[in-house]
């Protein structure tokens, strides 16, 4: 789900060279100062007094915690930071978004493998949010607390028969957890038998994502920390052409250049479009182009790759069409009941000024046969009792990070960071970027003496994880601990190298637990 930084992306910390230090050495390579990405900062191992520290509790555990967590512990170094975690297991996207084929970004795993050991962080996973813990439990123990849960949910689609539980339709966001292991689905079980085409409707990176991962040699996707229960699916498949269906045209795809240009050199595998669409669109757009650098070289891109038609496997873009229904077979085998047989579009056209096309129908109607179907139109963040949320925007309210009441007032102590601040988009960068402008936020409150939690009812040091672990234990919840974390690595280590892999992830809440039996 996430992407590699890329270059334009780095570019804009350039200025600021306190954001460098955890940008990992391979997202620079673009970058003539690599001296200054290898020096990585090194936390104070001295424990601050408990009358003057800061306590700070963040949930969540991927990219966006892991970096508002960095920045505090750099900035206000009398912080003690507090990271809950739904599963036992940390990291979040990082682990189970990013493709399996991309294993440098991944590597950001590392620096926050430095925060997790630094003596004022305590990661407490395995502790379900709103659950298992609530605000309430929290706002008595810390100064404030940063929400950074992300987007667990999928953007409908709002068509005919979407939620009849149609056989072999999946959200690309249950896909791509399925294939990197999240526990939550693991029993996906999609057929990648009955024939030789996939259809995905959306147009970003994850679309592309998963239409490698079906598209790419099995013995190189096992070479990965893909799943082995996904590369045994995958050795069965008969998947060989993948179409990306978009409601607008060339120019409002939302996937980057590194992603594009690395389908068009798929081995064996052809791309296919509407050449004549490209070339109309690329021309009566020009000047727009030439303005925009990243969405010129983008087109470069897809305008080169019309020329690469051979590959006995196949992958396409194919415009202007807006699904409207699911069909399903006619069958006698039970086992193929509701299974997927075509999905209806709306035929579009483009209409508005070059800067903002919007699609409109044309009253065409047009069905597409397959037997899997991929829905990756966007996700959405869901709500907390007792926090502030924006249900048409699918997000907390917030001021850079500041999270503001149904008033626009801010709500002492509480801030947000990540795809739950700012919505689901961006790179890992962009998420770096984003959770130090929070960090930021909650060291100037701090500085300016702003009112935190429970200021007006108790002056008393907050006790943060010290209290409330041993309240959750109380409830029957069986907490895991960074060092907990480390052993359950350690043994996905020693099963990859059986398997000549970098790891195999454990994909069972029950077999990641049973590990810290033993």
């Amino acid at each position: 789900m996430y992407s590699l930084v890329t270059s334009r992306c780095i570019n804009v910390f350039k200025p600021s060279f306190k954001f460098w230090p955890l940008l990992n050495y391979e997202y620079g390579k673009n970058i003539s100062s690599k001296y200054l990405l290898r020096k990585v900062h090194k936390f104070s191992s001295a424990d601050p007094t408990p009358a003057a520290s800061f306590r700070l509790a963040i949930v969540g555990s991927g990219p966006a915690g892991f970096y508002t967590a960095y920045h505090m512990l750099k900035e206000h170094p009398s912080s003690l930071v507090d990271m809950y975690e739904a599963l036992p297991i940390p990291f979040g996207l990082v682990r189970y978004g990013v493709a399996p084929d991309h294993p440098e970004v991944k590597n950001v795993q590392n620096r926050f493998d430095e925060v997790a050991r630094d003596s004022r962080f305590t990661f407490i996973g395995n502790v379900k949010f709103s659950k298992e813990l609530h605000i309430a439990d929290l706002k008595s123990h810390y100064d404030a607390i940063v929400l950074s849960y992300g987007a667990s949910q999928d953007k409908p689609l709002n068509i005919k028969n979407e939620h009849d539980s149609i056989c072999n339709v999946f959200s690309a966001r249950a896909f791509v957890g399925w294939y990197n292991g999240l526990p939550q689905h693991r029993d996906l079980r999609p057929d990648l038998t009955y024939s030789d085409s996939a259809i995905i409707i959306g147009q970003g990176n994850v679309a592309l994502d998963i239409a490698r991962i079906l598209l790419t040699d099995v013995d190189e996707l096992s070479k990965t920390d893909i799943t082995e229960y996904a590369l045994e699916c995958l050795r069965k498949s008969r998947i060989r052409n993948v179409m990306l269906i978009g409601r607008r045209g060339p120019l409002q795809v939302s996937f980057t250049a590194k992603e594009l240009r690395e389908m068009m050199h798929l081995p064996n595998t052809r791309f296919l479009t509407d050449t004549e669409l490209v070339k109309t669109e690329l021309s009566a757009n020009a000047e727009l182009i030439s303005q925009n650098r990243p969405l010129k070289r983008l087109m470069q891109i897809l305008e080169s790759g019309t020329s690469n038609t051979i590959g006995e496997k196949s992958w396409s873009l194919k415009f202007l069409r807006s699904p409207a229904e699911f069909i399903t077979r006619d069958t006698s085998d039970p086992s193929r009941a509701k299974f997927i047989k075509a999905v209806k579009f709306h035929v579009n056209k483009l209409e508005g000024p070059p800067d903002n096309r919007i699609a409109v129908s044309t009253g065409i109607m047009e069905e597409i046969e397959t037997s899997l179907v991929f829905k990756s139109v966007g996700y959405k963040s869901t709500p907390v009792e007792g926090v502030p949320f924006d249900e048409q925007k699918g997000l907390v309210p917030n001021v850079k990070g500041k999270v503001l009441d149904k008033n626009g007032n801010e709500l002492p102590g509480f801030y947000v960071s990540g795809w739950l601040k700012r919505g689901p988009q961006g790179v890992i960068s962009t998420t770096m970027y984003d959770a130090f402008e929070t960090a930021e936020i909650i060291v100037s409150d701090i500085q300016q003496n702003k009112p935190m939690l429970s200021d007006t009812t108790d002056n008393y040091p907050k006790r943060g994880a010290e209290a409330i672990i041993p309240m959750l234990h109380e409830r029957g919840i069986r907490t895991v601990s960074y060092d907990d974390w480390k052993k359950i690595e350690e043994k996905e280590f020693e099963v990859g190298r059986q398997k000549h892999k970098p790891r195999e992830k454990y994909s069972r809440i029950e077999d990641v637990l049973g590990i810290l039996d033993k």
